[in-house]
């Protein structure tokens, strides 16, 4: 017998509308996991988020906001003004009250933070195919992390062009980066860590925690 799963009201608003989108034709999905630039340096901190970067950089505004999950769910003490909103969009939300406009410097730090609570990056997409937020999420109050991981909608999300790989010869089997992967990727079983490769969306956060650096991010398309 199938179980039916309950959808909150904030979440049933969010998933109506893409799909509203999804059926019109104007957005194939509406998320794309970012990875993590230590991902490929874990030697040094030379930005936190490389290619979230490299879209701030080409933004003509770039403002921060509290996570509008977070403070609804308020389930977890992740850090909340972690939310980029970009060009017109974010402009919008500071005269409003709402945001506030942050440098290249200032956004590198909190993309650190971010990183360093396990968030994963979200570039989030308009019906017109433009990025307009950049979001670091956590599995429990993120409204597209909670649609993709309980009610299996994964058509809403794209995964990054990265995919994990782990050197088990180097491989202490601590289990760090099983607590830091929210996608099922890792699991210890009788003490060895098993990775799908399939469940992977390439967000990074595994590379970042291993403490042996055995661990690294290569293109999909090379390893598959």
């Amino acid at each position: 017998m199938n179980q039916v799963k309950y959808i909150d009201p904030f979440l049933e608003k969010r998933l109506v509308k893409y799909d509203e989108w999804l059926n019109k034709g104007q957005i194939s999905y509406f998320s794309k996991v970012v990875p993590i630039s230590e991902s490929f340096n874990t030697k040094q901190w030379v930005l936190p988020t490389e290619q979230v970067m490299e879209i701030l950089r080409n933004a003509k505004s770039v403002a921060v906001q509290n996570c509008e999950c977070r403070s609804h769910y308020k389930r977890c003490d992740n850090p909340l003004e972690v939310c980029f909103l970009l060009n017109h969009v974010g402009d919008n939300f500071v005269i409003k009250g709402k945001s506030r406009h942050v440098d290249l410097a200032e956004a590198a730090e909190i993309l650190k933070t971010a990183n360093e609570s396990g968030l994963v990056h979200l570039s989030l997409y308009m019906p017109d195919h433009e990025i307009f937020a950049l979001c670091s999420c956590c599995s429990c109050c993120c409204h597209d992390l909670q649609i993709v991981k309980q009610f299996e909608r994964k058509d809403l999300m794209v995964r990054s062009e990265y995919v994990a790989v782990t050197i088990f010869e180097d491989c202490v089997h601590c289990g760090e980066c099983v607590d830091r992967c929210i996608f099922g990727a890792r699991v210890l079983q009788d003490d060895k860590m098993e990775f799908n490769a399939d469940a992977c969306l390439g967000c990074g956060l595994c590379v970042t925690r291993c403490p042996v650096e055995a661990i690294s991010l290569e293109l999909r398309e090379a390893k598959h």
